[in-house]
């Protein structure tokens, strides 16, 4: 049932999308962030629904009439100074052709959309449009994690959907750390009453879920970007009460074996767990001494590179042998695409935030953004803080939703553009 369900809701927006390709943009998101054919049993598991979407896209992209030109701004020149680079690293990769450009392949296609995403939407609705999308697709795991986590006393993990970025619990609990700043700019930009009461119900089931990961990583990530929602929200001393209680409560719930788990951050080099990322990031680095401008190009986690640049000074651990992949933003970035290509990445977290903050400043001053603009970058900051210290566990240089959140950024930014060369338009012509 789930399947022809699935299927039939996909088939039947393809009509949709060709005739407004914006609804396409939403639909690429909302598959990339909830992957919801992985809930299904039989036959729509295996289904290309993405490359489906995509084409009737890019049609309905090429024939519309209200498509935006690209955004071209300093964040959105790095980014795509990145996006050539990580091709350039691709020539002179370590592993065989076949995989880096089939990587390749599969990153680009990621890009491909976010910058159709960026000439299609604008201004406050389609934006929020957007923010709902995201929010939902993954704060749908948020939910199911927080009643699983109340269901099992806090006693069981909770996991992504199979098959995605987001799949391990420690990806989904960073994924789910950088939505509950929009969960939040929801509830408070929100007029009806039982959205907002949605909202707080989700927020809530979200931080028990982010807890029932068991994640380290996302307990970090965490207390991070509470710090800022608290710090940027619109009544700091309320919101780092109800945040602070709520995060307490939360933890109060927890088991045990949580807890033990948890206090482990603290004797790092006693978990064998923790200790196989530092031999990680010692043979990235190794990498990266030898290969400072290109890194190895896409797949960093196989045998050539650890056997090459794996350290010989962790007796207490026996990890001579064994792969793994770069669990860091930062080191994978860094492995992959060399000095360069780290430089590059980060400077559009960097770039972001400094914007972000400019136009939440800027905004304040216009009535009409007033309400919305500079909170939206605040949350925006927020999130990009949380995934700054979670991803610093992780990879996923490559996921989506990092991207969509400096893509906000541009967007309100093309947005301001955009409505003020109206205005100045305008006002040349009555004169």
């Amino acid at each position: 049932m789930r399947d022809i369900f699935i299927t039939a809701i996909i088939c039947g927006l393809i009509p949709f999308i060709l005739k407004n390709p914006r609804i396409g943009a939403y639909s690429w998101a909302w598959l990339a962030m909830m992957i919801p054919h992985r809930l299904a049993y039989g036959f729509a598991r295996t289904l290309p629904f993405s490359q489906v979407v995509g084409i009737a896209t890019l049609i309905g992209f090429l024939f519309s009439k209200e498509k935006k030109p690209f955004p071209l701004s300093t964040i959105t020149v790095i980014y795509l100074s990145f996006l050539g680079w990580m091709t350039m690293t691709s020539f002179f990769a370590v592993d065989t052709p076949e995989a880096i450009w089939a990587r390749w392949e599969y990153v680009m296609k990621i890009h491909l959309f976010l910058m159709l995403t960026l000439m299609l939407l604008r201004g406050r609705q389609q934006i929020e449009q957007l923010i709902w999308v995201i929010t939902l697709s993954i704060g749908f795991y948020g939910l199911k994690g927080g009643l699983f986590t109340l269901q099992t006393g806090g006693g069981g993990r909770v996991w992504g959907p199979p098959g995605g970025v987001i799949s391990g619990n420690n990806e989904l609990g960073v994924a789910l750390v950088m939505l509950v700043p929009f969960m939040y700019y929801l509830f408070q930009t929100s007029t009806r009453r039982y959205i907002r009461n949605g909202m707080l119900f989700l927020i809530a089931a979200t931080f028990l879920g982010i807890l029932g990961t068991q994640s380290r990583g996302a307990l970090l990530a965490l207390v991070c970007m509470a710090f800022f929602v608290a710090i940027k929200g619109k009544r700091p001393i309320i919101t780092t009460s109800i945040i602070g209680g709520l995060l307490i409560t939360a933890i109060a719930f927890m088991p045990d074996s949580w807890n033990s788990r948890m206090n482990t951050i603290e004797s790092y080099d006693l978990d064998a767990s923790a200790m196989s990322r530092v031999y990680t990031w010692k043979t990235i680095w190794n990498l990266a001494i030898d290969r400072p401008l290109v890194g190895a190009g896409f797949n960093t986690d196989i045998p050539i590179i650890f056997a090459t640049y794996a350290p010989f000074d962790m007796e207490k651990f026996d990890f001579q042998g064994t792969v793994y992949v770069a669990h860091s933003i930062y080191f994978q970035a860094l492995g992959e695409h060399g000095f360069p290509g780290l430089i590059l990445y980060v400077l559009i977290g960097i770039l972001a935030w400094r914007k972000a903050g400019k136009l939440a400043a800027k905004a304040q001053r216009h009535p009409d953004y007033a309400e919305w603009i500079p909170l939206l970058m605040r949350m925006t900051q927020a999130s990009l803080a949380g995934f700054a210290a979670g991803g610093a566990f992780l990879s996923l240089v490559h996921f989506d939703l990092p991207y969509y959140i400096v893509a906000f950024v541009v967007l309100v930014d093309a947005t301001l553009k955009e409505d003020v060369d109206k205005t100045t338009a305008l006002t040349r012509e009555n004169e």
